[in-house]
């Protein structure tokens, strides 16, 4: 796919979609069809049965990659886009090199499922890569990341470790789901391929599920399509038409994303209940200064913890009003999580506190309210979980 020279806005609105050449309908109908008729055998028009191509999945596909600037494909879920990149990269006796704070389900995924099939892989603390070249063995044919990392927010330098896993001959992928292209074009820092869970920030309303692949290398999309069409993992026409109507808002909400959880996020770390807080917008971010030289903006993504430990937590997020306690993030709703209980409870408890996710870690998804909501609903609910009354105000901060 050439470089698109129109701004993002324009991208994610439009693709490269003429209006429907049908009835000149602006947004792509809905093809809620199993399969299409032929003119003779092997005479079509680029459609044949619905578990290989859809119209309206293609449809969302070409505008998701003029975000991507990449061929793109679109799955039923983020882990199943997932599950078609392991398939169709890895096979029995292969290694894979993984961040260690990724999402829950690639853990599972390779915990409970690959390695019974015969599949490898070192979990590393990718931050440091010179972990990452450590790893690398001989049988070692995929490098994947995830940056920002799910809960942590910790970093990999994504350049870097493009040019290690590179040298050795080896591909890498990026979990991009917390920024998008909109705030970290992967592609541009080395990648080989952009990994997204479609149903958090690209759809942002709570409304789907899905997932995506995208990639430059031609031979690479048609293994995906085909691993894709063979378990039947493609994602429906109804949720690839609301993703792609989502799509549309997505650098405006990214703008407003961001800045409301700046601001969330500076009025924690004046808490007094807080005992940390990460954001990578944040000066007291470790990896702050990569985080400048990688994002264009920081996302709606932070994580803090509260004095008092596991019950503080678990009473704060008893005690929201407008904060939601709900597995997902990305989405116009702010949303609140516990990790240790929720996204990462299949890990071990002893493995997730030295992964930095201890069972007192809140990850809060900032959403699209006016910020001083969502702080005046967190402060009192850290009145109620710490028992403090104080002072530090939305606008002290703002």
């Amino acid at each position: 796919m050439s470089s698109d020279s129109r701004g993002l806005s324009t991208r994610t609105i439009h693709g490269t979609l003429p209006p429907d050449p049908a009835t000149g309908a602006i947004l792509t109908p809905i093809y809620q069809s199993t399969t299409y008729v032929q003119e003779a055998v092997g005479v079509h028009k680029g459609f044949t049965y619905s578990r290989a191509a859809n119209p309206t999945v293609s449809a969302l596909e070409d505008v998701l990659g003029s975000l991507e600037e990449a061929p793109t494909l679109c799955f039923s879920t983020g882990m199943a886009a997932i599950t078609t990149l392991f398939l169709s990269l890895l096979k029995q006796g292969d290694h894979a090199v993984i961040s260690d704070v990724v999402y829950g389900g690639t853990v599972r995924l390779f915990r409970q499922i690959l390695e019974g099939v015969g599949i490898r892989a070192s979990f590393v603390d990718t931050s440091d890569v010179r972990n990452v070249g450590a790893a690398i063995e001989q049988r070692t044919k995929l490098v994947f990341i995830e940056t920002p990392a799910n809960p942590t927010l910790k970093l990999t330098d994504i350049a870097a470790v493009a040019e290690i896993a590179h040298k050795a001959g080896v591909l890498l992928a990026v979990d991009n789901t917390f920024l998008t292209a909109a705030l970290q074009p992967v592609f541009d820092l080395g990648a080989d391929i952009s990994v997204l869970s479609t149903t958090k920030y690209i759809e942002g309303h709570n409304a789907t599920v899905g997932g995506s692949l995208a990639t430059r290398d031609a031979a690479f999309l048609e293994r995906f399509r085909l691993v894709r069409k063979t378990i039947g993992c493609i994602q429906s026409p109804l949720e690839s038409w609301l993703t792609q109507r989502g799509l549309k808002t997505l650098a405006m909400r990214l703008e407003r994303h961001s800045r409301n959880a700046q601001e969330v996020a500076t009025w924690l770390e004046q808490h007094p209940s807080v005992t940390r807080v990460s954001y990578p917008g944040m000066k007291s971010f470790p990896q702050h200064d990569l985080a400048c030289r990688q994002h264009a903006a920081h996302g709606g993504m932070l994580s803090f913890e509260v004095a008092g430990g596991t019950p503080a937590a678990l009473e704060l997020m008893k005690s929201v009003k407008l904060c939601s306690l709900a597995e997902n993030l990305g989405a116009a709703e702010t949303l609140i999580t516990h990790p240790a209980t929720m996204t990462h409870a299949d890990i071990p408890p002893d493995t997730r506190v030295a992964l930095g996710i201890p069972d007192g870690l809140i990850r809060l998804s900032v959403g699209l309210e006016d910020a001083a909501d969502i702080i005046a609903d967190l402060e009192q609910a850290l009145e109620k979980a710490c028992g403090k009354e104080v002072s530090v105000s939305a606008s002290a901060v703002a």
